[in-house]
């Protein structure tokens, strides 16, 4: 595809687009939450395992965005990402077929190795079409439609595990992957103008992840995402068996706990939008670090005064999850935003950080739990303060000496 055609695209359309694929993450991660209690037992699987199958996706989602980034800034977005959810589709396909953890662990693998491809492909499509300050406003529009996504993956999944079972919960994971590569398949034009024919050499390659590894822009930014993730994935590892396996809900009511996290982390994408027209991006990022911080810390009050309660898990997490709805919009085109030229490299560093932090704080959490260590509760709560003292360190201190945009990658001749 030309230039031209990208252009013909309209907003309304890259928005749709940039949602869909996006979405790719809840519905991989929200729609099988409820059956992980169940899934685990029929399988005669382990605490460590059913958290593996959760952290093998994120390892590979986030290890292979260093791949796919420099395809895509080599050879364009669109093939890189259709070739990204066939594989996805297949692997999902595979995953409702399995007898065992261990498969059932090795397709979820895979499942993150194709979806790497979607999430750097959408922040560089953002970077392609828009200047910084309107990408970021394009984001939070496109995190607002993976919110929506995710409000029905929590119900639809309950549902499904609760009256179909846990492979129809994987299979609903294959029919959206389907659903995605027949709207990339029939809609989707290449938006990368100038594709760099010298993006796959060694020495360009190292280059290009020295600059950006190197930019201090970069790495605040990029740990903000980080590490705000690192809060909401340990309470989607580990909440279907505080709510479910501790509290007594049933798969239905847990369904509707996430399904109104997912709403809370919509209103952070529309709060996102109004900050940063009114504070910009430095000031935004500050108060949602105080949001973060305040369901943290309210979060580990209930963990200590050992309330058995939803509430004292839904009502302080709710605050950590608007804000992670500020967040990442900033963060996610704020680490991308100095590198015009290799907007899919970027794109692949920032993934990839979240999900190795994300990966290593799922081994640590499983470990802890399986040598009764910690209670699923007690993970939980002190993890998620954990990682919202980070994300208030960082907003308050880096990101607001390093967190503008600076000198921008230059592409070499």
């Amino acid at each position: 595809m030309t230039p031209q055609a990208s252009r013909r695209m309209s907003p309304t359309l890259v928005v749709l687009l940039l949602s869909l694929l996006m979405g790719l993450q809840p519905i991989a991660t929200d729609l099988y939450l409820p059956s992980l209690p169940d899934l685990t037992r029929q399988l005669n699987g382990s605490m460590a395992q059913a958290q593996l199958t959760l952290t093998a996706l994120l390892l590979g989602f986030g290890l292979s965005q260093l791949v796919w980034g420099p395809l895509s800034d080599r050879f364009g977005r669109r093939p890189v990402l259709i070739i990204g959810m066939s594989l996805f589709t297949l692997a999902s396909v595979g995953a409702t077929q399995v007898g065992s953890m261990d498969a059932l662990i090795g397709w979820r693998c895979l499942q993150g190795l194709a979806m790497g491809a979607s999430m750097m492909g959408a922040r560089a499509v953002i970077r392609d079409l828009y200047q910084p300050a309107d990408a970021a406003r394009v984001m939070s529009k496109a995190l607002g439609g993976l919110g929506l996504i995710a409000c029905f993956s929590g119900p639809l999944g309950g549902w499904l595990a609760q009256h179909l079972g846990w492979r129809a919960a994987l299979a609903g994971v294959a029919l959206f992957g389907a659903v995605v590569l027949t709207m990339l398949l029939w809609r989707l034009q290449e938006t990368l103008e100038q594709p760099d024919r010298e993006a796959l050499q060694p020495a360009r390659l190292l280059t290009n992840w020295g600059v950006i590894l190197r930019h201090p822009t970069f790495w605040c930014q990029a740990m903000i995402s980080g590490f705000s993730f690192g809060g909401l994935f340990a309470f989607l590892s580990l909440s279907s068996f505080v709510l479910v396996g501790d509290f007594g809900l049933s798969q239905s009511a847990f369904g509707l706990v996430m399904f109104s996290m997912s709403l809370l982390y919509i209103t952070g994408t529309f709060v996102c939008r109004r900050l940063l027209t009114r504070l910009g991006l430095r000031r935004t990022i500050a108060v949602a670090a105080a949001l973060s911080l305040t369901g943290g810390l309210g979060l580990a009050l209930g963990t200590w005064l050992e309330l058995a309660s939803t509430w004292a898990v839904a009502l302080p997490f709710g605050f950590y999850i608007m804000a992670h709805g500020i967040h990442q919009p900033c963060a996610q085109t704020g680490s991308v935003a100095p590198f015009p030229q290799a907007a899919g490299a970027a794109s692949a560093w920032s993934g990839c950080l979240a999900m190795v932090l994300a990966f290593g704080n799922g081994q640590t959490l499983g470990w802890l739990i399986s040598h009764d260590w910690v209670t699923p509760r007690q993970a939980l709560g002190w993890g998620v303060l954990f990682w919202a003292v980070l994300v208030a360190l960082n907003a308050w201190t880096a990101v607001q000496r390093y967190g503008e945009v600076r000198a921008p990658l230059k592409r070499h001749s």
